[in-house]
């Protein structure tokens, strides 16, 4: 929820001036909604009014604090360099279409599957064995256990199941009370599920509330971008890609990756930010649909 509002945010600057700075968090849970940042923009946005029309938000208490972005860490960026430090990782495999984790594009596709029936708070979580499943864990908001299991037995029939596989639904009995009502949330809190999983390492920081510039975002997408492609074009199993940078510089200072755990090595590179941006048109506002479904397998330039 407070990664949909952030990128809710960043989209809307996006629309009225492509080469706004955004770094946006959100804090909300209990009667209140907190935004807190930096923004440099031309843009003029009626921010609560973009809040209150977020699937989720109710009669919120909605605070804001922006500032300008720092002069310094623009003076960095605005000559093409890093907006931060970070270590990316970018992945992709051969199990399914969306060449991400089998587990995470079955938890994935089950969350979908129940939303579809019952659009409130939920999750899902797949554990494999063998390609096979062997537990399936699901929690969700206002459904009785029998609608729930109902739903998750005619998604499971048509996957591949081990005989003991263990299903875990609402295991704590139904509940009618969530989202912000029953929990607080921040942005960044689930950046394993924003990105390939717990089987895979997770690099740099949080995408959402955060425009282009800042590569633990861009730097992702474009790993991610290698990834798919080296995987296609060797007719891999399995890629993992690191990119490092360092804060107002404009190249990657490290670039390693494996392919089926063989090492491979890059010789010169075009990937700073800028170049980046504009070979993914990530000035375009996208954002709030990788903050609902994920940024990795959904169909986005950079997985292609």
């Amino acid at each position: 929820m407070c990664d949909r509002i952030a990128d809710t945010i960043l989209d809307d600057y996006l629309k009225q001036d492509k080469h706004s700075r955004v770094a946006i968090e959100v804090l909300a849970g209990h009667g209140q909604i907190n935004i807190i940042g930096e923004v440099s923009s031309k843009s003029k946005i009626d921010i609560e009014r973009l809040v209150k029309n977020v699937y989720g938000v109710n009669n919120e208490k909605i605070n804001i604090k922006l500032v300008e972005q720092s002069i310094e860490i623009a003076r960095g960026v605005d000559s093409g360099g890093a907006g931060d430090q970070g270590i990316m990782i970018g992945y992709a495999c051969d199990e399914n279409k969306e060449l991400v984790p089998q587990e995470y594009y079955l938890a994935r596709d089950l969350c979908k599957k129940i939303y579809s029936h019952h659009p409130a708070d939920g999750k899902t979580q797949i554990t494999i064995d063998n390609n096979k499943i062997v537990g399936i864990v699901a929690s969700w908001q206002g459904v009785s256990t029998a609608d729930l299991h109902e739903i998750v037995r005619k998604w499971y029939q048509k996957q591949n199941c081990a005989n003991d596989m263990i299903i875990c639904l609402n295991e704590a009995g139904d509940w009618n009370i969530g989202g912000l009502e029953a929990d607080t949330g921040l942005t960044g809190r689930k950046i394993v599920v924003d990105s390939y999983g717990p089987r895979v390492p997770v690099g740099g920081g949080c995408f959402s509330g955060k425009d282009p510039s800042k590569v633990d975002r861009s730097g992702a997408y474009l790993a991610r971008n290698i990834a798919v492609n080296y995987l296609r074009k060797h007719c891999a199993k399995e890629v993992i890609i690191k990119i490092a940078y360092a804060i107002g510089k404009k190249e990657p200072i490290m670039i390693t990756g494996t392919i089926d755990n063989n090492e491979i090595s890059f010789v010169g590179n075009i990937w700073n930010p800028k170049n980046i941006i504009q070979s993914f048109d990530l000035y375009s506002p996208i954002y709030k649909q990788t903050a609902e479904w994920g940024a990795f397998g959904n169909g986005f330039s950079w997985d292609k």
